[in-house]
Order: C-alpha cells, then sequence, then structure tokens
C-alpha cells in the first residue's frame, strides 16, 4: 500500500498535479493543531491535580498557574488553527 502512495506520489510531482487540496490541508493542520492543544491541556490538568494532591495547600497557586498555561496553549493553539485556514484562502 506504502509503494502504491509513493508511486501516485512520485507521479503527481513529474506532472505538476495535486494529490490533496488546500482546503483539505488547512482542515488537517487545523486538525493536528486542535489534536495537540487538547493533549497539552489535558497532561497540564493531569500534573496540576497530581501537584494538588501531593500538597493540598499549594492548591490557589497551582490553579492560578494552570490557568494562565491553559490560557496560552489555548491561544497558540487559535493562532495555528488561523493560520491554518488562512493558508487555504
Amino acid at each position: 500500500m506504502f509503494n502504491s502512495i509513493l508511486a501516485q506520489a512520485t507521479e503527481a510531482a513529474v506532472t505538476g498535479t495535486q494529490l490533496i487540496g488546500p482546503k483539505a490541508g488547512a482542515a488537517i493542520g487545523a486538525g493536528i493543531v486542535a489534536v495537540g492543544a487538547g493533549l497539552g491541556i489535558g497532561k497540564l490538568a493531569a500534573s496540576a491535580m497530581e501537584g494538588i494532591a501531593r500538597q493540598p495547600e499549594a492548591g490557589d497557586n497551582i490553579k492560578g498557574s494552570m490557568i494562565v498555561a491553559a490560557a496560552l496553549i489555548e491561544g497558540v493553539s487559535l493562532f495555528g488553527v488561523v493560520v491554518c485556514l488562512l493558508a487555504a484562502l
């Protein structure tokens, strides 16, 4: 199967045709950005909950830091999605 995909890509490169359109590429890129942001925020929340469980008196500081970090991750992911979608235009 991989050989057939490689053969199609080689043929497309030689003939100058596109295998995938820019809109599909932008959608795939936006999906990858969304998955990456979800994984990052999930790991952040898991680490914060573990830290709070280990040291409950530091819970307020950990929650505040977690919210700031989650907002930064969301901002970067939103920027990535916008860049992917603008690339399709």
